[in-house]
């Protein structure tokens, strides 16, 4: 099977610009069928508070309402989907931007919960595995902005951690695809303030031991549950990291290898 590279990349790295070039020079460098998946960063939530739209967060999680929506299409989808395609192009990569609603790309439905209205917020339904196939076989590098939508014409903001795992799960019927979560710390540490601690490997019955002993950083169990979730749907292997170490993290040489016993 022809391998293929799902790399997320974190929304802080997006605020820096010099460590955003250097990331997306190292990864025009990457050879072979490759997609980027791009948070959002501080951008959108800047734009907010000078047009005066309040916004609100409940555990870490952006509520979006209409005018928060325009915001984030506007910049997800817009600004930065845009830059980064264009950068990438200055780098020779030949690359296409896309929101889930470009060619029924990602298909979503509006979050339900039994307590919370998260406003257009949506949770992933179907990937176009078809289309994806067809850019990827014509050596154009796709770059995925975090916006979604339910075919009934409502976009929709959804995680772009769940964008990753869900497209890189679609994929790996055709392709042998490693995930890449690239962000700020140089993989899952057992000390959260020691960039030293790096755990090389994780397995589930590993993972098991670390939850139980509480030994990991509370804020990184999602991450890890989703990384087992996406091992057990087909991906063959997920590798968490820091952002500037890509070549390394794609090469196995750095971060954190999530695998299967």
């Amino acid at each position: 099977m022809e391998k293929l590279y799902v790399i997320k990349i974190g929304g802080n790295i997006i605020d820096d610009d010099a460590k955003l070039s250097a990331f997306l020079s190292d990864f025009s460098n990457i050879n072979g069928k490759k997609i980027l998946v791009h948070g959002g960063g501080k951008l959108a939530t800047r734009l907010a508070e000078k047009l005066g739209v309040e916004q609100q967060l409940v555990e870490g999680r952006r509520i979006t309402d209409a005018e928060t929506l325009k915001i984030v299409t506007m910049v997800y989808a817009g600004y930065i989907n845009k830059n980064i395609v264009a950068a990438l192009q200055g780098y020779h990569c030949n690359a296409i931007g896309l929101c889930g609603a470009d060619g029924d790309v990602i298909l979503a439905h509006k979050r339900e919960h039994p307590v919370l209205d998260y406003g257009y917020v949506g949770d992933v339904d179907a990937i176009n595995t078809v289309l994806i196939r067809s850019l990827l076989n014509q050596n154009i590098a796709i770059v995925f902005a975090p916006i979604t939508h339910d075919q009934q014409g409502q976009l929709l903001n959804t995680n772009a951690d769940t964008i990753a795992q869900e497209v890189a799960k679609g994929m790996s019927k055709e392709y042998d695809v490693s995930l890449v979560y690239s962000f700020e710390k140089s993989g899952v540490l057992l000390d959260a303030n020691d960039d030293s601690t790096v755990i090389d490997r994780i397995s589930p019955s590993y993972y098991q031991q670390l939850k139980t002993k509480q030994k990991i950083f509370a804020g990184m169990i999602p991450k890890l549950d989703n990384a087992f979730t996406a091992l057990n749907s087909g991906v063959k292997k997920v590798i968490i990291g820091k952002a500037e170490n890509l070549e390394q993290l794609v090469n196995g040489s750095s971060g954190t290898t999530i695998e299967n016993e």
